[in-house]
């Protein structure tokens, strides 16, 4: 999964991105509270780590961003070495999942990750299958079946598939899905994704008939929309 890291001691945020990479996610890391904030506005990630000061802009801050524009959809947990008990107290008051002391504990800190994820995506956690509508997804022999037949999907329409259908509802940004899918951070324009998702959109039939709509989220990237449940809930995104 694709987690941000916020830290203003370069070592520090060096060690923690350097566990979350071992743990097997995709990691974006920033020294400076502002500019992590303007990159949130046009992209999304599935946990926060944040310091609890900053330069230009407090963990405080962009915790108190991020909730106003998402919820609390979004997991976030503070690594800091400010560990007061009123820093501890402001910081759960306004909505942090989890605060851990820095230096961290390698293992502690990866389980924790790994808890706040869990409960954040379960489907994401599923032991070798799941369903959704009339689509069955086999994640050990990678295979979607519709309606109970079989779709040929290439490994990556698979990930691309699995990424949309775990993440019903969520504007999913296309740096997001450059970094999920093809395993590295989108750092130039590309029709690669458009590309990759029409044919997907054509493979899988996702379409009315099926329950589902797979729609573009202008300046974002893509969202699936399961018709059946409408619309309520999603993530407001960036114009």
């Amino acid at each position: 999964m694709r987690i941000a890291i916020l830290q203003r001691d370069p070592v520090q945020r060096q060690s923690l991105e350097r566990i979350v990479m071992d743990a097997g996610h995709t990691c974006m890391s920033y020294g400076d509270g502002l500019a992590m904030s303007k990159v949130l506005a046009r992209s999304t990630v599935d946990l926060l780590v944040l310091d609890w000061q900053g330069t230009r802009l407090s963990g405080a801050e962009v915790l108190r961003s991020v909730r106003a524009v998402r919820g609390d959809r979004l997991p976030v947990m503070f690594a800091s070495a400010e560990t007061s008990e009123e820093s501890v107290v402001r910081a759960f008051s306004g909505g942090a999942d989890d605060y851990v002391g820095l230096p961290v504990r390698p293992g502690e800190f990866r389980e924790r990750i790994t808890a706040l994820l869990r409960r954040a995506y379960p489907d994401r956690f599923s032991a070798a299958s799941f369903d959704v509508g009339p689509y069955h997804f086999d994640t050990h022999r990678q295979i979607v079946m519709l309606r109970g037949q079989p779709v040929q999907l290439s490994g990556t329409q698979y990930r691309l598939a699995s990424l949309f259908f775990a993440n019903i509802g969520r504007v999913m940004s296309r740096d997001h899905i450059f970094a999920m899918v093809w395993g590295r951070e989108f750092r130039e324009f590309t029709r690669t994704i458009d590309s990759h998702v029409s044919r997907l959109r054509l493979l899988l039939e996702i379409e009315p008939q099926n329950d589902f709509r797979l729609q573009p989220v202008y300046k974002s990237g893509y969202r699936l929309v399961h018709l059946q449940q409408g619309e309520a809930g999603t993530e407001k995104t960036a114009a």
